[in-house]
């Protein structure tokens, strides 16, 4: 008997004892291994339901209306339709990108909304990396929230009420590539956070109430491609931004910047420093930046020579540089960038020709250049002497050090003489004038009026100064290529218009006629001739007429003179002659809407006309204080230059009303109510009054009565439920091949919006732009290939 050895007694043992061990560590792992998986799913399924919630939350917020709301309301939201207002999109279940749009509905919070809480919900989407909240009546500050969303990449909240300073966790966005705050109300200083966003591409914070200096910062942001800050209150030096080499767009109008020209880098595309303080002249390296399309200097108080090598830059398409001190001599042969289409040279110190490349047979290039010294009398100038003498007077080294102590008297007693003799030598040049009107008053033929002159004296003589120092001012208000404003005598007026003929009679109403004329210098004008009824003196219309000649913008009819004619008995103004520009090519209804028109606008000139009246309205509200409101405008007040630019020719002044009530027309919807309500509302007279104007340039077809406008606009409302075909066939024919369906709900939704019963239900004069810029962007892709997916078209 073979003996049994004692491992013999142990190993079946050890092996159940191994194989049950490996069969609950397997059996382990598969549990492990499903409670994972079981985990992920319930935490996946969390995330998407607090994802869901996040989005019902967002919309009860915004007081979502049912129509917008009912597409989305389910939790597969990532698989929702997108619509006008709301637009989501995901990447493997999670939130990637918001989009919310109040531009095609009027957004009504709800009492006690909170923007803390709006973002403490964007807060539970975590891989959010576009949010976009435009034009939806968010008012407060700018949530601290927004910190926690570190996925972001885009953040666009244009058009909205936020106030106050920028809070400082939004530069915790490390992955920022776009930051677009405009249209709001913001104030404070741009904090020197900014240059922490690294990865920074586009910086827009237009139209705010931004203050202080530019953060030295933002010369590290070597990503950016697009700076545009206009419309604040920014003061002092720009920063060297000559290292951003891949910033392609700086628009800094309208501002407080300067002295310094700033140092930019040479590929910018687009350079808009108008409206500010610059005044130590341009630096030659702008000559050298070779891509530039658009460079808009004007309005500044920029002095020395203007480089004539800037008009041959390649690739320039625009050219502005008016309303400067800029010398130096034009030569016929300089060569030009044959991209040129439009340049304004006007009001400077040039003297010599306009080079012959400005000269356009075709009439497609603009080009303006009055106010200067040149042989070329086209556009009024100046004699040659006065560019000659200015040209000394800037020819001042701008860097040198004020001179101290006895120098410093000196010069101040200099300066004192210098002003004397120039009051000396102003008087005696009003008093030549004076001379020279007497007798022509004494020469006139007519026994039963006469022209009431000042006697000069030191008052006339401020005067004269003041209207001398309003010059310079005139030249940056936009009027391109009129000369100031003046008085004018009785006689020069009859010789323009051959004694009132009535073969140069162009209009006429109840209270007077409008007459063509043309100016001893062959300036053409139109007259407009008021007969006055009641009786006041000359010094009752001064401040009318100072409002009057104030009225300077590139949409809006100017007037450049008057004229009074008096009664004999009690020297009471009878008559007051406005001499206005000349706008030749008639009006928009003329190439919108009549049959007999021999040209009819396209659909993007339509568009251009609709942005150039909201921006003449604008102008109207907020150019001047005070404002003037509620200009019962209608399409035949819409004129067109020569090049077919329109201009707003009625205002609701009381010199041009005060003898009749403000023709209103069939269909006028002012504001209702009591007076304390009419005021809050007054700037919603005119958007109705633009959607009416607007109702016309999109049907083509006359709008004369109040039950035109509300046919037309039930046919726009069921239209905008319909296909796009029924859309196109309700439009005007000639432009129904042209328009983008885009395009056209826009202007469509717009039109409505503007005609709605409630005034507080039409829409601001600056979301009327951007709506119609908008527009624009949509019909042309050419501007969304050159500027980039822009969430807001104001940056085309």
């Amino acid at each position: 008997m073979q003996l049994l050895q004692p491992h013999h007694f142990l190993e079946k043992p050890t092996k159940k004892i191994a194989m049950g061990i490996a069969s609950t560590v397997q059996y382990s792992w598969w549990l492990v291994v499903f409670m994972v998986f079981l985990l992920f799913n319930l935490s996946h399924e969390l995330l998407e339901t607090s994802q869901y919630e996040a989005i019902v939350k967002i919309k009860q917020l915004l007081n979502f209306p049912e129509d917008l709301s009912s597409s989305s309301d389910n939790t597969d939201f990532c698989n929702s339709e997108p619509n006008t207002a709301l637009t989501l999109m995901c990447y493997e279940d999670n939130v990637t990108q918001l989009h919310v749009s109040g531009y095609n509905w009027f957004p009504n919070l709800p009492q006690g909304f909170s923007t803390d809480t709006l973002f403490s919900n964007l807060a539970l989407l975590p891989n959010l990396k576009v949010l976009s909240l435009v034009s939806l009546g968010l008012r407060g500050t700018l949530p601290k929230q927004i910190g926690y969303l570190s996925s972001l990449e885009i953040v666009n909240v244009s058009s909205n009420l936020f106030y106050g300073e920028i809070p400082g966790e939004i530069f915790y966005l490390k992955s920022l590539q776009t930051l677009i705050l405009d249209d709001n109300k913001f104030t404070g200083q741009v904090p020197e956070g900014v240059g922490s966003l690294v990865s920074l591409s586009v910086l827009s914070f237009k139209n705010n109430s931004f203050s202080g200096s530019l953060p030295d910062s933002l010369a590290s942001l070597h990503t950016l491609r697009i700076l545009a800050l206009s419309g604040n209150n920014f003061s002092g030096v720009v920063p060297n931004l000559h290292k951003l080499s891949n910033l392609q767009v700086l628009d800094l109008e309208s501002n407080n910047l300067g002295p310094d020209f700033p140092n930019v880098p040479k590929k910018l595309v687009s350079l808009v420093l108008r409206k500010n303080k610059f005044s130590l002249g341009v630096p030659k390296e702008v000559s050298s930046c070779y891509q530039l399309k658009k460079l808009d200097i004007s309005s500044n108080e920029l002095v020395g020579p203007f480089s004539p090598t800037i008009l041959s830059l390649s690739s320039l398409s625009y050219l502005d540089i008016s309303g400067n001190k800029l010398t130096g001599k034009l030569l016929k042969n300089v060569t030009c960038s044959q991209e040129l289409s439009f340049v304004n040279l006007s009001s400077n110190y040039l003297t010599g020709d306009l080079p012959a490349c400005l000269h356009s047979s075709s009439g497609s290039k603009i080009v303006l250049f009055s106010g200067n010294c040149l042989w070329n009398k086209e556009q009024w100038q100046h004699p040659y002497s006065f560019c000659q003498n200015e040209a000394l007077a800037v020819s001042i080294e701008p860097h040198k050090k004020k001179v101290e102590g006895g120098h410093g008297k000196a010069v101040l007693a200099s300066s004192m003489v210098g002003g004397f003799v120039g009051v000396v030598a102003i008087t005696g040049l009003a008093f030549v004038v004076f001379r020279k009107e007497y007798a022509k008053q004494k020469a006139s033929k007519a026994p039963q009026t006469r022209l009431i002159l000042e006697k000069v004296s030191p008052a006339h003589t401020l005067k004269l100064l003041n209207d001398a120092r309003y010059l310079s001012e005139t030249r940056k208000l936009g009027l391109l290529g009129a000369p100031p404003y003046r008085t004018f005598v009785l006689d020069e007026l009859r010789e323009a218009t051959n004694n009132f003929d009535i073969s140069n009679l162009i209009g006429a109403s109840s209270s007077g006629q409008i007459y063509k004329g043309r100016l001893t210098d062959g300036a053409v004008v139109a007259i407009r001739s008021i007969r006055m009824m009641k009786r006041h003196n000359v010094q009752s219309y001064t401040h009318q007429l100072g409002r009057i000649s104030k009225i300077r913008y590139c949409h809006l009819v100017s007037t450049i003179g008057h004229c009074f004619e008096c009664n004999q008995d009690d020297s009471s103004v009878s008559r007051i002659c406005l001499v206005l520009e000349f706008v030749p090519n008639g009006t928009l209804r003329g190439v919108i809407s009549e049959a007999n028109s021999a040209q009819k606008l396209t659909w993007t000139q339509r568009m251009s006309a609709a942005i150039g009246i909201a921006k003449g309205i604008q102008f109207l509200h907020t150019g001047l204080v005070p404002g003037i409101f509620s200009n019962q405008l209608k399409i035949t007040d819409i004129l067109l230059d020569q090049n077919f630019h329109v201009k707003i020719s009625k205002y609701n002044l009381r010199l041009l009303t005060e003898n009749k009530k403000m023709d209103s027309g069939p269909f006028s919807s002012g504001s209702k109510g009591n007076n304390e309500q009419r005021l809050k509302y007054e700037e919603k007279d005119d958007v109705y009054d633009f959607g009416v104007i607007l109702l016309e340039i999109i049907s083509g077809r006359t709008i004369n009565t109040k039950n035109d406008i509300d046919v037309s606009k039930d046919i726009l409302i069921v239209s905008l439920t319909a296909d796009e075909i029924a859309r196109r066939n309700i439009i005007d024919p000639s432009v129904r091949k042209e328009c983008s369906d885009g395009s056209l709900r826009t202007l469509m939704e717009l039109c409505i919006r503007c005609l709605s019963g409630e005034p507080s239900q039409r829409p601001s004069v600056e979301d009327l732009i951007w709506n119609l810029q908008f527009a624009a962007q949509v019909q042309d892709p050419w501007n969304r290939d050159t500027y980039g997916n822009l969430e807001s078209p104001a940056h085309v």
